[in-house]
């Protein structure tokens, strides 16, 4: 029998519309919580589907039945414990106490708390990449202790992860460990919503994780300035990857196909792993969604000055402003929006603390008033796209925390905001036919959903 023992319990922007004037708009997508319900598109995805056509009640049907889960052959469920019954009577467990992590516990005080003598606990602790593995434990998880007929420790079971356990057998006089990796089935499932006040608050009341927002962000960031391009009425759908043990879904894995509609113009991305192993995520024309530039160097910031002749707040007159200035937290990090080379770094007059970064031989980007620069890069450090060069501040003529961003082409400066930057490479016309037969079912997925949604709106 197994007895329990407890051991010691104890960015959201707000949206303007064309006119720049600020909606007073109830938060989330109210549409779809009383229109899915009459639509049974459910949650899984197919793993290939044509497109559909016809009559909205066609396309509700063929929408619904295209939904099925895709299985990557997880095991028939048995049940836990007649398995852990038949494991333990093969290693000598006659009982089982179960002790249950509390903030603060190591391995140590948990099995000392149980009775275990430190020569045991010692000889877990050393048992390999499994003991090495509990060094990390989590409050609120549970670890299953079996002992023999004479009360003497003989097996360990921890749950690392829904697809992870690590268990710790005696031999003899020592203890074994080993970490044991379990199949989930993976389901494609989707999303989707419009956007009545903010992103985030659209994204999440359609089920997205902070984590995919952020995804998504990332993914249609070359194409959309999520600070400035966003409008009510925007619409997205996301295809993502979920994972099922025994029913149950155990966490969400990464987006596998995405659409964006924004201010009319619809923007399509898929995830394509290539012949290499190396994955990123292209336009249905085999066109990287990456670009040679980040919109933005900062995320979900407000534009507070944009490019261009302006008054000078601290001046008192009219002048040509060279760069667009994002108002953020002190402290909020900055991103260089392009591979490059410091080639400035320091004190700059009234751009305070400064950085200069040269990507190539025609382009660079300057970021001001920082705060703090990044640890460990310096003149002449490489630096890659997304990656944190510094800190958000005040310094130099300043008055306030912003960055101040600048944007130049052989030294003459360029509004970043409407400046249509280079793409990277496209998919390899030799690759085409392989990237073009991948993606086929996503695409098909998206035009499903396209159609079924656009069936709810007639």
């Amino acid at each position: 029998m197994k007895n329990k023992t407890r051991i010691r319990s104890d960015y959201s922007t707000p949206l303007d519309d064309s006119s720049g004037k600020r909606p007073n708009l109830h938060w989330g997508l109210r549409w779809a919580a009383f229109t899915l319900g009459f639509v049974v598109l459910g949650v899984v995805m197919a793993k290939s589907q044509e497109p559909v056509a016809g009559s909205p009640d066609s396309v509700r049907a063929q929408a619904r039945d295209s939904l099925q889960s895709e299985s990557l052959g997880l095991p028939a469920a048995a049940d836990r414990s007649s398995r852990t019954e038949a494991e333990a009577r093969e290693s000598g467990v006659a009982n089982w106490q179960t002790v249950t992590v509390s903030r603060g516990d190591t391995l140590a005080r948990l099995l000392e708390d149980a009775g275990i003598d430190r020569r045991t606990v010692h000889e877990i602790a050393t048992a390999g990449d499994a003991g090495r593995a509990m060094t990390r434990i989590h409050p609120g998880d549970d670890i299953d202790l079996g002992f023999d007929e004479t009360g003497r420790l003989v097996r360990l079971d921890y749950r690392k992860a829904p697809d992870r356990r690590i268990e710790f057998s005696r031999d003899g006089e020592a203890f074994e460990g080993q970490i044991v990796k379990e199949p989930l089935e993976r389901r494609l499932e989707h999303a989707s919503g419009v956007i009545r006040s903010s992103l985030f608050q659209a994204a999440a009341d359609a089920g997205l994780e902070d984590r995919m927002i952020m995804e998504l962000v990332r993914i249609f960031g070359w194409d959309i300035d999520f600070v400035l391009d966003i409008r009510r009425g925007d619409r997205f759908t996301v295809i993502h990857e979920a994972f099922y043990k025994e029913g149950d879904r155990v966490r969400t894995g990464d987006i596998v196909a995405a659409e964006f509609e924004n201010r009319g113009t619809v923007h399509r991305a898929v995830r394509y792993t290539d012949a290499q192993g190396d994955t990123e995520y292209f336009a249905p024309d085999g066109t990287s969604m990456r670009k040679a530039f980040l919109r933005t160097p900062v995320e979900f910031s407000r534009i507070s000055s944009r490019f261009g002749k302006r008054y000078h707040p601290t001046l008192g007159r009219m002048r040509n402003h060279h760069g667009v200035d994002y108002a953020a937290r002190t402290g909020t990090p900055i991103r260089s929006t392009g591979d490059g080379r410091i080639v400035q770094r320091g004190r700059n007059g009234g751009y305070g603390n400064f950085i200069l970064i040269r990507h190539g031989s025609r382009y660079s980007t300057a970021y001001a008033h920082l705060h703090r620069y990044a640890s460990g890069q310096r003149v002449g450090s490489r630096v890659e796209q997304g990656e944190v060069i510094g800190y958000v501040g005040s310094t130099g003529r300043s008055t306030g925390p912003h960055l101040h961003y600048e944007f130049r082409v052989n030294g003459d400066h360029r509004d970043p905001l409407t400046m249509e930057f280079p793409s990277v490479d496209p998919i390899p016309s030799e690759e085409q036919d392989r990237f073009r037969q991948a993606i086929a079912p996503l695409v098909a997925q998206l035009d499903t959903l396209d159609r079924a949604y656009a069936a709810l709106d007639e």
